[in-house]
């Protein structure tokens, strides 16, 4: 199957690699400056391509294997994680996550966080069913046992690959993402990162040596929750190569006018980011003091157990929280059922904010407490959200409190 176009990644460009990522997001991508030319790349809405006799390289012939709608977004993508290459996108994020994990060989293993996000363990499981795939789940945030597993003994061979996210979803636990990727290597693994929650700005695992990095575009970087995206990343020609062809052959695609939304939601990605991290920085500073919750997971909180490791690896602490209201999972869920302005909703990332209670879902882990509210921050001013959060904190607390006769 001949190639497609790629655009040369704008992280090669002396003057794009000086640039800061909140610039990157917005000059990044951009079609080239010609008099009368357009600002915006535009949406070529074509399944194929006029094409006869031979198929030059590099050139368009039919949409599955690339199309120009698709390069801008790759382009800025990739300038954003500083890679090799641009970014690859596709239909959504866990078509990404599937092409990663089919770097791993039949009868290989992976190293996973047992808070990782539950629909990637779930594909991991499922691989183990049809590729006799071993897949071991560690605490992400202990990097002594996450290197013992990833080197294996006492019969087991060492990992194929080390899969990390941090912070995790949804314990927000923090990884020492450097550490691991060194380790892992030596030991010969693969590691591949799910960089979401932090997105770009707040880290670039590309530059501490992980060899994919996976997004679910539909989250942060479109921003938006109006489009079902992902995308993955290598520096290395070879790996690049087999998560592109992985795309063509399983038609793991993303429509043109989705992939032109998702570049359109990038350009205000620094924004955002700054406001919803600000946000969620200052409500879990509140929530730590709120008689009606007795947990709060930020990197943030100084008594946060992952405070220092994100203080020294991240740019921002990210814009999600976790909650344990007082009154367990009926609390929990009395509180998505009283607020007005946050949405009760499962994904996260969004210019809105939402929130919703973990353990719901069938094979989530029971070491997530099935009171847990994740709450994804967006970008409405902190006081509203403050007052319309507060207040359901404060209804469920009355409404799950003992009565007198019981107390």
């Amino acid at each position: 199957m001949s190639a497609t176009p790629e655009p040369a990644s704008p992280a090669h460009d002396q003057h794009a690699a000086a640039l800061s990522p909140a610039t990157l997001a917005v000059a990044a991508g951009r079609p080239p400056r010609v008099q009368g030319g357009p600002v915006n790349p535009p949406v070529v809405l074509s399944s194929t391509y006029v094409s006869q006799g031979e198929v030059p390289a590099g050139e368009h012939f039919y949409a599955r294997a690339g199309t120009e709608t698709w390069h801008p977004f790759e382009e800025a993508l990739g300038a954003l994680e500083r890679s090799a290459h641009p970014a690859l996108v596709f239909g959504s994020g866990m078509a990404a996550i599937a092409a990663a994990m089919s770097l791993v060989p039949a009868g290989g293993r992976i190293v996973l966080p047992r808070h990782a996000y539950n629909v990637a363990t779930s594909y991991a499981q499922d691989l183990g069913r049809r590729s006799q795939v071993a897949l071991t789940l560690v605490d992400v945030a202990d990097t002594d046992a996450v290197l013992a597993a990833v080197r294996g003994g006492q019969g087991q061979a060492p990992a194929s690959m080390l899969w990390i996210e941090s912070p995790t979803n949804p314990m927000l636990e923090v990884a020492d993402v450097p550490a691991l990727i060194r380790g892992a290597h030596e030991a010969g693994a693969l590691v591949a990162v799910d960089n979401t929650f932090a997105t770009p700005l707040g880290q670039r695992p590309l530059t501490w040596g992980a060899d994919v990095v996976v997004h679910s575009v539909t989250k942060y970087l479109s921003g938006h929750s109006d489009v079902v995206l992902g995308a993955a990343l290598a520096d290395d020609p070879a790996l690049h190569a087999l998560l592109r062809g992985y795309r063509t052959l399983h038609g793991a695609i993303a429509g043109p006018s989705e992939v032109w939304l998702a570049l359109r939601g990038l350009r205000t990605l620094a924004l955002r980011v700054e406001r919803s991290q600000a946000n969620a920085c200052e409500l879990a500073r509140r929530l730590a003091e709120h008689p009606a919750v007795v947990a709060v997971r930020h990197p943030s909180l100084p008594d946060d157990v992952g405070h220092e490791r994100a203080a020294a690896q991240m740019d921002g602490f990210g814009s999600i929280v976790g909650i344990r209201p007082a009154g367990g999972a009926a609390a929990a869920d009395a509180v998505v059922a009283a607020v007005r302005l946050w949405v009760p909703a499962t994904s996260l990332g969004g210019v809105e904010s939402s929130l919703e209670r973990r353990r719901r879902f069938p094979g989530e882990p029971v070491t997530v407490p099935e009171d847990l509210l994740r709450l994804s921050v967006g970008i409405e001013d902190v006081e509203d959200l403050w007052a319309d959060l507060s207040g359901a904190l404060d209804d469920a607390a009355g409404m799950t409190a003992p009565s007198a006769a019981t107390s």
